[in-house]
């Protein structure tokens, strides 16, 4: 049994759809420490694909993206006032950018 190459689609987004997808910027130690090697990292809706993100980000801050990484942060438990919760769970995308191109995180 051979494995096929998947076909490479390339997907368009509309300007609020990737504003829909793309929620906000992780400012985090790791995050930053990320970002000085040209990976930037987002919060992003929990139905978000692979190349939504890729397009959403590429037309919104006009860069050229190499690779889409994405983990799901599940939620804590947690008590407040004696009574059990639970945060509700994350979506992060880390977008590796081409050569040579940057996200200026801070002056957004």
């Amino acid at each position: 049994m051979s494995v096929r190459a998947r076909k490479r689609v390339n997907i368009v987004v509309s300007k609020i759809a990737a504003y829909d997808i793309i929620l906000r910027p992780v400012i985090t130690e790791k995050a930053t420490m990320a970002n000085e090697n040209g990976q930037v990292t987002f919060s992003v809706a929990m139905d978000a694909t692979k190349p939504e993100i890729k397009a959403a980000v590429e037309m919104l801050f006009k860069v050229n993206v190499t690779a889409v990484n994405t983990i799901v942060q599940k939620g804590k438990a947690k008590t407040f006032r004696g009574r059990r919760g639970r945060r509700s769970d994350m979506k992060k995308a880390m977008v590796t950018l081409a050569e040579g191109q940057n996200i200026d995180l801070m002056g957004v």
